[in-house]
């Protein structure tokens, strides 16, 4: 990997970069594909910048549906034709009493991380407010869906599912615009859900927010584009887009904000 990629982005994304640098040579050493783990969004934009700069390589990015968050990225030469069944993705269903409980999103990935499963085994967990569909890899499915019996206190089973049953996912994702007046996660967060400074410090310093799913305590830790802060018992946001400044040296930016 040429060193020269490396200041283009965060030291703490430095062995990812080694990563990718490995897959590379892999393909172009063995003329044949390799498929990564389920990836953020953060770390696909950094692998697509990647194959683009530094290789005459094929990629492409799937997650189960068209709208995937969660993606894997199979990476190959120019002779090789890619299809959806090079993924290896397979779908469960989350059956449980819907009559008598409800399940959520953090429920879900609590239990499948509890089960030891490693968040890039699996991709997108979806609902559409009342069924509950998980995406994974093949190569876990199947150990899931005889490890995991309960969620919480709610008695759960697993069901492969065909890719035509995939539901429709209730999103409550809204694009917004907002200035900031710098890319600092306290500042962010304090803009976009309009609380004090000093009260996003707080919920940062505490564990409350992540950012691309890993915990992050810092609030001068420098967001960039497409991460995405998880605030606890506030929602998400998703840095979309970097619109530049105004004249007063302030940030534009383009966000997709969940708000609970």
């Amino acid at each position: 990997m040429n060193a020269n990629v490396y200041q283009h982005f965060r030291v703490d994304e430095h062995p990812f970069i080694d990563l990718i640098g490995g897959w590379l040579e892999q393909v172009q050493s063995q003329y044949a594909p390799y498929l990564t783990d389920f990836l953020d969004p953060r770390q696909a934009y950094i692998l697509e910048t990647l194959i683009r700069q530094d290789s005459d390589l094929k990629f492409t990015f799937y997650g189960g549906y068209e709208a995937a968050e969660r993606r894997r990225c199979l990476i190959y030469p120019d002779y090789y034709e890619a299809t959806d069944d090079d993924f290896d993705i397979t779908l469960l269903e989350i059956h449980y009493p819907k009559k008598f409980t409800t399940l959520s999103h953090g429920k879900v990935l609590g239990t499948l991380l509890g089960a030891g499963v490693k968040r890039e085994f699996f991709g997108d967990i979806i609902s559409d407010g009342e069924r509950w569909q998980v995406f994974l890899d093949k190569g876990v499915a199947s150990f899931i869906g005889i490890q995991v019996e309960k969620m919480g206190k709610v008695s759960v089973r697993l069901e492969e599912k065909n890719y035509t049953d995939i539901l429709t996912p209730k999103d409550g994702w809204l694009e917004e615009h907002e200035t900031v007046s710098s890319l600092r996660l306290d500042s962010v967060i304090s803009t976009v859900y309009n609380i004090s400074r000093q009260r996003s410090k707080q919920l940062i310093e505490s564990g409350k927010v992540k950012i691309n799913w890993t915990e992050n305590t810092r609030p001068d830790f420098v967001l960039d584009l497409l991460d995405i802060i998880s605030v606890r018992g506030f929602g998400r946001i998703q840095i979309q887009g970097l619109e530049g400044k105004t004249k007063k040296d302030k940030y534009r930016l383009l966000l997709g904000v969940l708000r609970k």
